[in-house]
């Protein structure tokens, strides 16, 4: 990564599931590339029991309600959060794949060219059923 692409992302998600919220954060250094329409949020993220575990996650944000996220690593998503729609993405685990649906109630998008504020809530179900509300909160500065 060049250096003058480096920005300091901050994330906090919040899940809760059956009554119970469990809240991680996490701050790293990644890319952030801000395009005409669009914004590449890219960072590294390792597993706290095995830190010689890590994922890639790359958050694109295509409009004010168009948000996809993609993840490689051990477990790899690809979700479609719109704004109002359900999608149904898939959610591959080292148990197995499946797929889950997925509804988006709020994306508040105050990103800009040197970085800003993401917010997103959404629903997971399985099945039709609920499975957990999440909302995760970004924040992009420049490094330095």
């Amino acid at each position: 990564m060049d250096k003058k692409n480096e920005y300091l992302i901050s994330v906090t998600g919040i899940q809760e599931v059956d009554g119970d919220k469990d809240k991680i954060e996490l701050q790293t250094i990644g890319s952030y590339l801000l395009k005409p329409n669009r914004a590449y949020i890219g960072y590294k993220e390792y597993d706290e029991d095995n830190p010689s575990i890590s994922s890639n996650n790359l958050i694109k944000v295509e409009s004010d309600n168009l948000v996809t996220i993609i993840r490689n690593g051990q477990v790899e998503t690809r979700l479609i959060l719109e704004k109002g729609r359900r999608h149904l993405c898939h959610y591959r685990t080292p148990a197995g794949s499946l797929m889950i649906g997925v509804s988006t109630d709020t994306i508040n998008n105050e990103l800009n060219e040197k970085g800003g504020k993401l917010h997103v809530s959404y629903s997971l179900d399985f099945n039709n059923e609920l499975i957990s509300n999440n909302e995760f909160y970004i924040d992009i500065q420049e490094k330095g």
